[in-house]
């Protein structure tokens, strides 16, 4: 008799398989540099989506802006790209900056969830399609959790860290999308293929 809910052994299967692909991107995100050492060089930054593979993921350009959204106590999130796949998702990526005098804790940028165990995510956040006036959540994974940045807390004046939230994709012929967090204003951006 089926209760419409996965088996615990689905449900490990699939983490299993999660668990696999964030291996490989964590695996792909080491540098060459050249065996030299150059004491100017930065550490390399940690990557929040995987690499382009063909199918319309690529990593996130932290050189590019297509957004910017100034909350309070100084905390300034700069989105890099929103990206739409082939399978029907938009992975939107940036980077959460405290330029504040405070450490922050994303506490509020949560959903109003209480199965979820990560209490500092981005899970409340949200693109809205005005024209299509639809609003799309972040995606959660077979266990409920979000697919997006988690662990968001302690983050000390003058640092920084990578953001990420999936999406469902609006429909193809919607380019343009509101990005919303709570307790932030509204930023456009424009979706890529």
């Amino acid at each position: 008799m089926s209760t419409g809910r996965p088996s615990k052994a689905t449900r490990r299967v699939a983490a299993a398989v999660i668990a696999a692909g964030l291996a490989l991107v964590v695996g792909g995100c080491g540098g060459d540099d050249g065996g030299g050492k150059n004491p100017d060089a930065k550490p390399p930054a940690r990557a929040t989506t995987p690499k382009d593979n063909g199918h319309g993921t690529p990593a996130a350009d932290a050189t590019r802006t297509i957004g910017e959204m100034k909350g309070p106590d100084g905390v300034v999130v700069t989105l890099h790209s929103a990206v739409r796949d082939s399978g029907g998702f938009v992975t939107l990526s940036g980077t959460v900056t405290n330029k504040g005098t405070k450490i922050f804790n994303a506490i509020n940028w949560r959903s109003n969830e209480t199965g979820m165990r990560s209490r500092s995510s981005v899970s409340g956040a949200t693109l809205v399609d005005k024209a299509g006036k639809k609003r799309y959540l972040v995606l959660r994974d077979t266990e409920g959790e979000c697919l997006c940045t988690t662990g968001l807390s302690g983050l000390k004046p003058g640092e920084s860290r990578p953001l990420f939230a999936q999406f469902p994709a609006p429909p193809e012929k919607v380019t343009e999308v509101d990005f919303q967090l709570p307790t932030m204003p509204p930023v456009t951006v424009t979706i890529s293929d």
